[in-house]
């Protein structure tokens, strides 16, 4: 939206500068985007008066001038035909910037002579585009500042520019007299009053207006218009075209001009028609779909149903709100016209300019709103303009419908301002303000104006209030502490778990990875889910039909995107949600790391190998020790489907109590889901570790013993088909309060053990450590230790003491 100083002076009666107008603006929500004003390239140019011009010694079309200024006599050689002595011309000394040809100026030769600056043409000044002489002026001062002689004597040469960026909650800003209304409220001003006097009927209007009934609830609740005989088209004005020409529009003709006018001084769109190419009576209506309209951008528009339309006996002749029609467009041959002024649905309206890709003022404005209690008095303003500029008589005032009723009011509690925007303002002001701005205050009730469908509740009263007072007057304020003290943590134990799990996994080297939480139905299924209770009614695309019943499927696919684009070593984890199920409670919290390639890159050393299940094993241990996991687990064999049956264990504190699971991702599932293997992962149920019974922000008590520990080795004979962690967990539930750990240190197979031991047999050798905590142990209590170990392996796996 674009403006210019004197044209808001029509309505603000201010004295502020350009600055603090734009100032307030940005303040009061309208950011200025730009302002162009011509004093600040103009600002340094003074006036001189030429004493003398004779004729160059070497040139026939330069003179030589000998002009006063305020630095004393200059000599300045000018080839313009009007250069003579006793004018007064605009100065540019050395140094100088020129805006018109884009040159900063210096004491330079010309055919040999000395010019010690230069005497302005219009367009060199960037006023107009004459460039046949250089300006001359009626009067002026020898010194006088070019500017303040231009803003006494042509202050439209000089009209700052104004444009704003209007948010679409405020069509009332469309329209000059909105802006000063603004700004008045805010203190920079009077709003002047506005006194629109009827327009008395001479004679019947020959053409008359119906809206279908369709329409009369909805799409067009009021149309009204007047003919108006024996006007004379020809070009508008000059201060009309100067204030178009200053925001961007093109002047076509005074009619034309008037209703472009009134677009951007009332926020009131308005349409002409040739009366003459008029046949019967207009019509508002409904598109039927099909019909084909000519518009004044001379492109042709097949309608769609429900669209609207003004028809007259031949046909359409307007794409109501939008649009008029090339066939009763006016010209300069125009002489008789119909003046229309109605209110259209903004709904309706946005729907048709989008279907059809017009854009036009008239729709920018009637999709966002316009004041339907304007429509009348619009017309009356529009009509006086048109008699005072082309003459004509007009006829009476013809309409269908009435005008859409938009009284509303909402209390006004004026203590609410505290407590929403924290803001303190007197209820006087707060009246003051709203009172400005068009609401009528009665018995404590706001009276919203028919031109601000924005304001929509008391709330909004609020928000007009702080905006005119100014948010830059907020405070800050730290918020009051609900107790005194330390504040109570803000986290809760699962978030503290998550974020240290997160922590924890970015430390070990891994990347994190936001996935979305769907699915596609084939993935799904290889981790246990796609069925019906967590598919998507609606879903995004096929590719995301059911949500993720773990956080593997989602890694695997960007571990297969990232090996398609070469990056074959991949450490990748994922904290959130998986779903079992499609209520809310239905859901828990995972923690997913995936290692595939390698350890790291190529070395000197030959560090580098490929991982394997105890890396995903080190690190779920890691994860588990950050977020309060017992430190004595055990594990056991289970893990679902899509892990490797022979590579994989899970974490639990008993046969029910699982933690986690880590081990080698199935070979079938890294095919399925196109990743080249194979593949380490570990996933964490942080939900399933307990909560210590003593809830403390710092760490426990080192609990060390000062008694030396006693480590025992044990050698075992047993089946080849026994694993090991059935040992160690026989040998670790010996003695829970004396035994501190166990671990497989020798594995003893093959052929030359089956020679030593028997068919089918092998040797595990493990080491025991025992730590006292009380006393120091005898050997007494070590043997009876050790045989709680042999008989406890002995009934667990059938093993004995290899001899």
């Amino acid at each position: 939206m674009k403006f210019t100083l004197s044209w808001l002076k029509d309505h603000l009666d201010t004295t502020a500068s350009v600055e603090e107008i734009a100032e307030a603006l940005t303040d009061l929500g309208l950011e200025v985007e730009s302002v162009e004003n011509p004093l600040d390239a103009l600002k340094d140019f003074t006036l001189g008066k030429v004493r003398s011009a004779e004729k160059h010694p070497d040139a026939d079309k330069l003179r030589v001038c000998l002009v006063e200024t305020d630095e004393g006599d200059k000599q300045i050689i000018c080839g313009a035909p009007n250069a003579r002595a006793g004018i007064t011309v605009v100065v540019a000394k050395p140094g100088m910037y020129i805006p018109g040809i884009d040159t900063t100026i210096q004491v330079g030769k010309i055919r040999g002579v000395e010019s010690h600056g230069m005497m302005c043409s219009e367009r060199e000044m960037q006023l107009s585009d004459e460039h046949e002489g250089i300006i001359e002026l009626p009067s002026g001062e020898v010194g006088e500042r070019f500017i303040d002689w231009l803003a006494e004597h042509d202050p439209a040469r000089v009209d700052p520019v104004i444009e704003i960026a209007i948010t679409p909650n405020r069509p009332d800003a469309l329209g000059v007299r909105g802006i000063a209304r603004d700004l008045a409220a805010r203190g920079l001003g009077r709003l002047k009053q506005q006194e629109i006097e009827p327009v008395a009927g001479e004679f019947a209007s020959p053409i008359g207006v119906t809206i279908d009934a369709s329409l009369k609830q909805k799409g067009c609740p009021l149309f009204a218009g007047r003919l108006i005989r024996g006007v004379r088209n020809g070009p508008s004005p000059d201060w009309l075209q100067k204030r178009l020409r200053a925001i961007g529009l093109r002047p076509i003709s005074a009619l034309v001009d008037i209703t472009n006018f009134f677009t951007y001084d009332q926020n009131r769109p308005l349409h002409v028609f040739d009366a003459d190419k008029v046949e019967g009576s207009l019509r508002i209506h409904p598109a039927k779909g099909g019909e084909e309209f000519l518009a004044l951008d001379e492109k042709t528009y097949r309608l769609e149903p429900g669209m609207m339309a003004i028809s007259d006996a031949k046909g359409i002749e307007s794409l109501a709100g939008i649009m008029g029609g090339e066939q009763s467009g006016v010209t300069g041959e125009t002489v008789n016209v119909f003046v229309e002024s109605a209110y259209w649905d903004p709904v309706t309206i946005a729907a048709t300019g989008r279907r059809l890709k017009i854009n036009s003022d008239a729709r920018y404005r009637f999709e966002r709103g316009v004041d339907p209690a304007f429509t009348l008095p619009g017309l009356e303003a529009a009509t006086r303009m048109i008699l005072d500029l082309c003459g004509g008589a007009a006829s009476e005032v013809v309409l269908d419908g009435a005008v859409p009723d938009t009284d509303r009011a909402y209390r006004l509690d004026t203590d609410r301002v505290q407590r929403l925007v924290g803001m303190e303002i007197a209820a006087d002001e707060q009246r003051r303000t709203l009172e400005a701005l068009g609401f009528r205050i009665e018995d404590g009730m706001a009276q919203v104006p028919s031109w601000r469908p924005d304001v929509q509740g008391a709330s909004d009263l609020v928000e007009e209030v702080a905006r005119v007072a100014s948010l830059t007057r907020l405070q800050g304020k730290p918020m009051a502490r609900a107790r005194v003290g330390v504040p109570a943590p803000i986290l809760t134990p699962m978030q503290i778990r998550e974020r240290d799990a997160r922590r924890t996994c970015a430390a070990l080297g891994y990347n994190e990875c936001v996935t979305y939480s769907f699915i596609d139905a084939a993935s799904a299924a290889l981790f246990g889910g796609g069925g019906a209770a967590t598919r998507l009614d609606n879903p995004i695309s096929s590719e995301m039909s059911h949500m993720r019943p773990d956080l593997l499927p989602g890694l695997l696919q960007a571990a297969a995107r990232n090996q398609a684009r070469g990056f074959a070593d991949l450490a990748l984890f994922e904290v959130g949600p998986a779903f079992h199920g499609g209520e809310p409670e239905e859901q828990h919290l995972q923690v997913t790391g995936l290692l595939v390639g390698h350890t790291g890159p190529k070395d000197v050393h030959g560090s580098r190998r490929p991982v394997d299940v105890f890396d995903a094993k080190a690190d779920a241990e890691a994860v588990l020790a950050a977020i309060g996991a017992p430190a004595k687990v055990q594990i056991l064999r289970g893990a679902r489907a899509w892990w490797h049956p022979g590579r994989s264990g899970m974490i639990c504190l008993g046969p029910k109590k699982v933690l986690g699971v880590f081990g080698e991702v199935h070979p079938k599932v890294l095919r399925e889901m196109d990743v080249k293997g194979p593949a380490m992962a570990f996933t964490i149920w942080p939900e399933e570790v307990p909560v210590p019974r003593r809830a403390t922000t710092t760490r426990p008590a080192l609990n060390a013993s000062d008694l030396q520990p006693v480590d025992r080795d044990f050698a075992f004979v047993v089946d080849a088909g026994v694993e090991a962690l059935a040992l160690l967990n026989a040998a670790q539930g010996a003695d829970k309060e004396l035994i501190d750990s166990v671990r497989v240190f020798d594995e003893f197979s093959g052929e030359k053990a089956e020679a030593q031991m028997g068919a089918g047999k092998k040797s595990l050798a493990i080491s025991v450590r025992l730590q006292p905590t009380g006393k120091t142990l005898t050997e007494k209590e070590i043997e009876a230790v050790a045989a709680k170990i042999v008989q406890k392996v002995n009934a667990a796996t059938g093993g004995v003491l290899r001899s």
